[in-house]
């Protein structure tokens, strides 16, 4: 997206003189605007007005006036002042920490406090005081930020108070309102690198501000540099991983895949504060705003104080700079050349025709609750604002929802909202948020099984494609202690959420790889790779399946779960275009095989016709297959279909089951007493289907006074084979139509 054009703000003031007079009309100014900004906390006055409210507006007429009494001695107190020496200065602090803590501060009075604590005014206690409280209201002016910055050039702050300064700028960069002036001292922050004590934080400040265009040799040369010197520290190793997603070619070494959040939470010092100041300015609802086309227009109520799922309202910095101004109608806006804001994004026509100067909000969080924006971000793929939602959505999960390290639910509905609306963002763009990965790799060791078990495994659902070995012991492992040790209908949860997985990752692979010149010479390791990745997941769910049946008895219920992964698993080459062909475990097939239930018989069959068509359609494309993995269709593929395929003939269709060669062992039907095992079996004797046998029978000769099941042979065998079809069998159809030659009829 092409950099957007400053809006300039008549109404700031401007701090030239320090005649008195002058300064003085600057603070009426502001105290204007403030009143604007704070208008929701100003008790009512008019007929119906009480004591108590007159009372109020009187207490908040005197915190004004104070806090405009402290921003004047701030500006134009006297330098180097001991704190405990000084009882006026006491009591300043005291009054800007009460406002900042309750209703924030405007971007005015940032402004101020920026160039005090910076300037070196006052002492390093001062300083450290005034970077804490400094909560906006609304927005943090760029102008505000560049010029505290030109500070840490004069060198007139001690190292901790640039520190506190670098950890206020992560915690506050979505309240920043543009970013262009700030991006062009990238040069500035990146020397402070050098900086041991600064360069965690300076990391964590360049992962917000990074774009494309800042990515430099000389800079991955530098950082490969502090690597060697420092080792692999993760904020390093973050900011190499982000410049290797901008421009793979300029670093060659290979960084593993993120598993943990690399910089420690930045926010701890404002983020009670900024939780509070947000809510009694928006008071948002804890329900979800239906994710519609176009802007969420619902006014919530309100939300305990001490709820942390939290997603800004849609709001931009021009909005309130530039529309609204006095006769400026709405054409003139959008004939004009400023930036598009957020807030009058009505229609998808509408977004289509701003794309090229459309303004993001000022916090990123936004997003999710609009549809209009969540295409945005889906059509222009810019990487900067992927970056900047998900730092939003790691620090809101990671700090904020701290559900799971107490045993206390008692925020878990808004909790679940918020990861619903989360979730719906997901499949809206129908891809998986890497910061929801990362919650999962801290939280689901210390999950219950129970709170929130839908969210939860909507997100497991949702983890974007990866290595499988890499993630299997943060996620699959912790997921397989409380599939094991839960309820069958935990366990059919789990797998129906592994089934969407698997689906979701085939469908990215699809579009991924086929994108690409399939006689790349790359090409052939990518896919080897991400082959293997999803090999891995199936066999993953083989196994739990097999030892979850073992678990729960065989049950029926549960076998009708994996019989359904399995259906998703038998199409990938025809259905995904995709090199790959996983059959299911021995334990599962013969189970299924041998099941008294008909639909699972008829759901094998279904699935053995689909591995059929795909084993054939591979054969087919023997070259294709040899360019692109060599390892995927070995003859031990084919081998096993066939040992099934034998099977599945001898049991239904030749009562010759489980010859020489099988997987399963004939002795087992002596030890349960059955005998006569090779009769028992086919379409007519098999557990599965005896009933319809016997129905078959009694509706089409009904004048036989006994049921004899011998007798369907012939004739009668062909016609038992339209009556089972006609029951619906249709998976039993495909199968004998596709695999038995019917010259062999009984």
């Amino acid at each position: 997206m092409s950099p957007q054009k400053r809006v300039k703000n008549s109404q700031t003031p401007k701090r030239t003189s320090r005649h008195s007079n002058s300064y003085q009309s600057n603070l009426l100014a502001w105290k204007l605007k403030e009143n604007l900004s704070n208008s929701k906390s100003i008790s009512k006055h008019g007929q119906n007005s009480t004591v108590e409210d007159s009372e109020h507006a009187d207490a908040d007429e005197l915190a004004r006036d104070a806090l405009q009494i402290a921003m004047r001695y701030f500006d134009k107190g006297p330098f180097n002042t001991p704190w405990n020496k000084d009882k006026t200065l006491e009591k300043h602090l005291k009054t800007v920490e009460n406002v900042a803590w309750k209703n924030g501060l405007a971007p005015e009075g940032i402004d101020i406090l920026l160039n005090v604590a910076l300037s070196g005014k006052f002492g390093s206690a001062v300083n450290s005081q005034i970077l804490r409280c400094m909560i906006p209201a609304t927005l943090i002016s760029e102008d505000s930020v560049v010029k505290a910055v030109s500070w840490l050039c004069a060198g007139k702050c001690c190292g901790s108070t640039k520190i506190l300064f670098y950890r206020w700028l992560v915690a506050m960069f979505d309240f920043i309102d543009r970013k262009e002036k700030i991006n062009l001292l990238y040069g500035f922050f990146f020397a402070s690198l050098q900086d041991d004590a600064l360069c965690p934080y300076v990391c964590h400040f360049l992962y917000l501000l990074t774009k494309k265009e800042n990515v430099k040799p000389f800079r991955v040369r530098k950082l490969l540099d502090l690597q060697v010197k420092m080792g692999m520290q993760p904020y390093l190793h973050a900011l190499l991983s982000l410049y290797k997603f901008f421009v793979p070619t300029l670093i060659s070494i290979s960084l593993p895949i993120k598993k943990k959040i690399y910089f420690k939470n930045s926010e701890n010092l404002w983020k009670t504060a900024l939780v509070a100041v947000r809510q009694r300015n928006q008071g948002l609802s804890p329900e979800p705003l239906k994710l519609m086309l176009g802007p969420a227009n619902v006014r919530p109520g309100k939300r305990k104080w001490n709820s942390h799922s939290l997603i800004p309202v849609l709001s931009s910095s021009s909005h309130s700079k530039e529309y609204g101004k006095e006769g400026m109608s709405l054409s003139d806006y959008l004939c004009s050349n400023t930036p598009f804001p957020v807030e009058q994004l009505k229609s998808f026509l509408q977004l289509l025709q701003n794309i090229h100067c459309l303004e993001l909000p000022s916090q990123m969080g936004a997003v999710l609750n609009n549809s209009l924006l969540l295409h945005y971000i889906n059509c222009v793929r810019d990487e900067s604002v992927l970056l900047r939602l998900y730092h939003w959505l790691n620090q809101t999960l990671q700090e904020e929802c701290i559900w799971y390290k107490v045993n206390n639910y008692e925020c878990g509905k808004e909790f679940t909202s918020f990861l619903d609306t989360i979730i719906k963002a997901e499949c809206f763009l129908q891809e998986g948020f890497y910061s929801c990965e990362a919650f999962l790799y801290k939280s689901l060791p210390l999950w219950d099984g129970f709170c929130c078990r839908t969210q939860f495994l909507q997100l497991v659902s949702w983890i974007p494609f990866t290595s499988f070995s890499e993630v299997k012991p943060f996620i699959f492992d912790c997921l397989a202690q409380l599939f094991f040790t839960s309820t069958i209908y935990f366990k059919c949860s789990v797998l129906e959420n592994l089934k969407e997985l698997l689906q979701n990752w085939l469908l990215w692979l699809s579009m991924d790889i086929h994108m690409k010149n399939v006689m790349d010479n790359s090409l052939e390791t990518t896919l080897s790779g991400s082959m293997k990745s999803v090999f891995e997941l199936i066999h993953y769910v083989g196994w739990l399946s097999t030892n979850a049946l073992r678990l729960e008895s065989n049950s029926t219920f549960l076998l009708h779960f994996v019989l359904d992964f399995y259906e998703k698993v038998c199409d990938i080459y025809i259905n995904y275009n995709l090199p790959l062909v996983v059959l299911f475990p021995p334990g599962i097939f013969y189970l299924a095989l041998l099941s008294v239930d008909s639909s699972i018989l008829n759901q094998l069959c279904y699935i053995m016709h689909r591995y059929r068509n795909n084993l054939t359609a591979a054969k087919k494309n023997e070259l294709v297959l040899k360019i692109k993995s060599e390892f995927i269709f070995s003859s031990k593929t084919y081998q096993e279909y066939n040992h099934y395929l034998t099977a599945m003939v001898g049991c239904l269709w030749t009562s010759k089951p489980f010859q020489k060669g099988s997987y399963f062992d004939p002795e087992v039907f002596k030890k349960i007493g059955v005998a006569k095992y090779k009769t028992s079996l086919n379409l007519v004797h098999h557990p599965a289907l005896l009933s319809y046998a016997i129905s078959f029978l009694l509706k089409e000769w009904t004048e036989e006074r006994t049921v004899n099941l011998s007798s369907i042979r012939g004739k009668k065998w062909n016609g038992y084979l339209d009556y089972l079809f006609s029951e619906g069998l249709q998976g039993l159809k495909h199968f004998i139509q596709s695999s038995i030659c019917h010259s062999s009829v009984p």
